[in-house]
């Protein structure tokens, strides 16, 4: 199956391996004209779910970060992969999948237990047969330099998340100081796989589409969860038994974890069917206790059944507030939100106070920020007065015991400073892509030839309309053009044709995935009609060109094909 979609989408300009030219590289792929106009649509899809639905904000950030952003992501330390080589040939590969036929869960294996495993199975090199090395971690982002000189160290990113993070306080700002919100962005990020070899499944530069929605710990609901409660999604839980339930059945036996995450299981479900992805081809599937990321609480995996088995697709996660606190104690700025009470308190509380005097002199023009960061504190924590380590701008410096005091008195207090935790859908948009081309890709014969079509669904159809004259003269060729601009004037996208037989425009129309096509004739010219072809059903209807452009939109707007055949 993939190897026929995917010469489809090279032969209809979807998507091709890149730089073929010169041999190719592996986990890299172009988007051709349809391609890009398919993931566009796709995109604005999503957008109108959150951008739209939900109201988040969307932002645009650098693809390119500073090394100190990936320390406090945990990136640096624990984004890698276990990598072993061939000793004769040199060929690298991931060595979990060299045995994830060997045992019940190959991922996340110590090296120690799957050099033992490649030994007791005898496993070789792919590419020649030859001995493989030891198991060895290896990094999958890819470093740069920022500047001449190479002395700062950059990465492009492994996922657009963090620029969400970084940027909590300014778009905490922007959203007056209120929480829950939502903030989006979309783009490419890289991840130096180290053997990908399952086409648009394991790409080095993909695209993904992230929200990040943060919110009170103790406040995990959402407003609009009970438009989503008789919603029904075949689950795979942890702990219990899969199959199909309702979203409110989930929350009642305890399968999801809070209502928040539950909501944005069922949005992405909503989107993923709208985009495309069938139903029987759909399950959400949660993860298990050691393959949950050690800061999360809950994690679901929106994953599609294709040639390549069951791939994710998306992640809906509980995060806890692990990347805030992260970068607060790396960047030395506290990331918190502020939450007022009904009616102030009077409280005794402790706190750090810093001495100008003494900080002034020491830190010179970094003072400002030693006190803020000393001030920033939680003065409860501190077992006695001692110097002190402090960040303070992206630097660790020691504070003396005479550069701050320890004092305790009584305040009115108006509100707390917590730390936001983040739910984050995250969509992996090549793999949507890839799947719903699968899921749409009906092969047929016709005159003892294959034939092909992309049954996509109209909403994400590269070319909405093809617009035929059945022979380029006599007039008809600008019948048709008149037509083709009428419609491209409700902003539907045509393509108008007028070489080869109408059986092969037909044809090429179907491999792209075109709904519709008009087809002006010689009778056209004495009843005004053209006719309008159905992709899936093949079937014909004569309708007066004069009402053409308005059929497409109702068409495009959901109605029945079989409504135009009654008349």
């Amino acid at each position: 199956m993939f190897e026929k979609v995917m010469s489809l989408a090279k032969r209809r300009g979807l998507m091709w391996p890149s730089l073929e030219i010169y041999g190719g590289i592996a986990g890299f792929y172009d988007y051709g004209p349809m391609g890009c106009q398919l993931k566009v649509n796709i995109e604005d899809i999503w957008r109108r779910y959150y951008v739209i639905g939900e109201g988040f904000e969307q932002i645009q950030c650098p693809h390119v970060a500073t090394e100190p952003v990936f320390q406090a992501s945990g990136h640096l330390g624990a984004f890698s992969d276990l990598l072993v080589e061939c000793t004769k040939c040199g060929e690298p590969f991931r060595a979990d999948h060299l045995i994830k036929d060997k045992v019940e869960k190959s991922d996340g294996l110590p090296a120690a237990e799957i050099d033992a495993l490649i030994e007791k199975h005898n496993v070789k090199c792919l590419v020649c047969g030859g001995k493989l090395s030891k198991a060895v971690p290896f990094n999958l982002m890819f470093q740069t330099s920022i500047g001449p000189g190479g002395k700062r160290i950059g990465f492009l990113r492994p996922e657009t998340a963090q620029g969400m993070f970084v940027n909590f306080l300014t778009l905490y700002r922007f959203c007056r100081e209120k929480l829950p919100f939502g903030i989006v962005q979309l783009g490419s990020v890289y991840r130096n796989e180290i053997s990908p070899r399952q086409g648009m499944l394991r790409l080095r530069e993909f695209n993904q589409a992230e929200a990040e929605i943060f919110v009170l710990p103790e406040e995990k609901t959402h407003r609009n969860l009970p438009a989503v409660l008789d919603d029904k999604l075949y689950l795979v839980p942890a702990h219990g038994e899969k199959g199909e339930y309702t979203i409110k059945d989930a929350l009642k036996k305890g399968l999801i974890k809070s209502e928040i995450v539950a909501y944005y299981v069922a949005l992405t479900a909503r989107y993923l069917l709208e985009v495309g992805v069938h139903r029987d081809k759909l399950r959400f599937r949660q993860h298990e206790d050691d393959e949950m990321a050690h800061y999360a609480s809950d994690c679901w995996d929106a994953e599609a059944n294709t040639s390549f088995g069951w791939i994710e697709l998306v992640g809906v996660a509980d995060r806890t507030c692990y990347d805030l606190e992260s970068h607060s104690k790396s960047s030395g700025q506290p990331l918190k939100a502020f939450i007022k009470f009904d009616e102030p308190k009077v409280e005794k509380v402790t706190k750090v106070v810093a001495k100008p005097s003494v900080l002034g002199p020491l830190f010179k023009k970094d003072a400002k920020a030693v006190k803020e960061a000393l001030e920033s504190m939680d003065a409860s924590t501190l077992a006695k007065k001692g110097p002190l380590k402090v960040n303070a701008g992206g630097k660790d410096v020691t504070v003396p015991a005479d550069g701050y005091d320890i004092v305790e008195k009584e305040e009115k207090v108006s509100g707390i400073w917590v730390t936001p935790h983040v739910i984050e859908p995250s969509y992996g948009i090549d793999r949507i892509i890839y799947a719903l081309i699968e899921h749409a890709f009906f092969e047929t014969k016709k005159e003892g030839e294959p034939y092909m079509v992309l049954r996509l669904r109209p909403i994400v159809a590269p070319i909405k309309v093809g617009v035929f004259p059945l022979m380029p003269k006599d007039g008809l060729s600008e019948m048709a053009w008149e037509i083709n601009e009428a419609v491209k004037a409700h902003d539907v996208r045509t393509y108008f044709d007028e070489g080869g037989t109408v059986g092969k425009r037909y044809a090429r129309m179907d491999e792209i995935g075109t709904p519709w096509c008009v087809t002006v004739d010689y009778e056209s010219k004495t009843d005004g009609k053209a006719t309008i072809r159905d992709r899936d059903s093949t079937e014909q209807v004569r309708v007066e060109i004069v009402k053409i452009p308005d059929t497409i939109c109702e068409l495009l707007g959901g109605k029945d094909f079989k409504e135009l055949l009654k008349g």
